[in-house]
């Protein structure tokens, strides 16, 4: 059975080992408004696989690209909204596929356009 990654497992100091960074730079990542964990009943910071992979995101972009926070939240957006545009293009790849079906569009009208040859123009 397959594990929801969004399904919140583990407290910061987990998180923090996982990523191999101090749980103050996930809190700072926080209140930037890079990464924003779960909070249990108890109002502690829970991540979920899919938030590591995030956070992994962040340090490779940070650590390995030389990118800063601002410039970090910027890319973050950016492939937000390629992944959503991407998604889109697959709707509608599908729906120009499958639509005539689907949409049951209206019967096409025959064209009212005569051809007259010209000699019988001429003969009027």
């Amino acid at each position: 059975m397959r594990r929801d990654t969004g399904e919140p497992l583990y407290v910061i100091s987990v998180a923090a080992r996982l990523v191999d960074c101090h749980p103050q730079t996930l809190r700072t990542y926080e209140r930037v408004g890079l990464i924003s964990p779960r909070r249990s009943d108890n109002n502690v910071r829970l991540y979920s696989d899919s938030d590591i992979e995030q956070l992994r995101q962040i340090q490779r972009l940070t650590q390995d690209m030389g990118v800063n926070l601002a410039g970090v939240e910027i890319v973050l957006k950016l492939l937000m909204r390629i992944e959503q545009l991407q998604a889109d293009i697959e709707r509608l790849e599908r729906d120009v596929q499958h639509g005539p079906k689907r949409l049951n569009p209206p019967a096409r009208l025959a064209p009212q356009i005569r051809i007259v040859d010209s000699s019988e123009k001429d003969a009027e």
